[in-house]
């Protein structure tokens, strides 16, 4: 009889650590399933920006050092492709701040606003920016549940058993990207 007890807390056990494997996995496929969807938005902010610079190569003459930045780190968000979440984060947080400053700059040139190309591409780009938004809320969101199944007790036991490991946060690092650009009408 006692043998019998001894086998079903075993069974018990092995079926509750089962039960954790599981999930760890669950929340690992989700930390991958998020950063999936930031990386489709911003390969398609990436694709916008040179139709985009196109449309405002003509009017803004006098802006070609910011359009040289997108431009440059454009090129820097698409080649960082294989980066982890901490240097994206970066350089696609200094990208959305030059992107805001062309969009600020753009309200000096009356035309280019009034221009159907600029304002599709305005608004695409806004677009996009907002589903990057809510991409990086899920991803950081599947990486905390990841996270806190990773650290917390008994689940840690079988994290660190199978190589389950803590995921990197998709952050804004530099105060500056977070600040709202400033429209100077001087």
């Amino acid at each position: 009889m006692d043998n019998l007890i001894i086998l079903v807390v075993l069974a018990l056990i092995a079926l509750y650590a089962v039960s954790l494997y599981n999930k760890l996995v669950k929340l690992r496929q989700m930390v991958s399933e998020g950063w999936s969807g930031i990386e489709v938005q911003l390969k398609r902010r990436a694709d916008l920006i040179p139709n985009l610079m196109e449309t405002v190569k003509g009017y803004m003459k006098h802006e070609k050092s910011l359009l040289e930045e997108i431009t440059r780190l454009r090129s820097a968000s698409v080649s960082a492709g294989s980066a982890g979440p901490g240097e994206r984060g970066k350089i696609e947080g200094a990208l959305s701040g030059a992107l805001g400053r062309l969009m600020a700059v753009a309200e000096n040139y009356p035309d280019l606003k009034a221009n159907q190309n600029f304002a599709e591409f305005q608004d695409a780009l806004e677009k996009t920016e907002d589903e990057i938004s809510l991409s990086r809320r899920y991803y950081n969101g599947a990486v905390r549940n990841n996270n806190i199944a990773v650290e917390s007790f008994p689940s840690n036991l079988i994290a660190g058993r199978f190589g389950f490991s803590a995921a990197e946060f998709f952050e804004i690092d530099d105060p500056a990207d977070r600040e709202t650009p400033k429209v100077s009408f001087e």
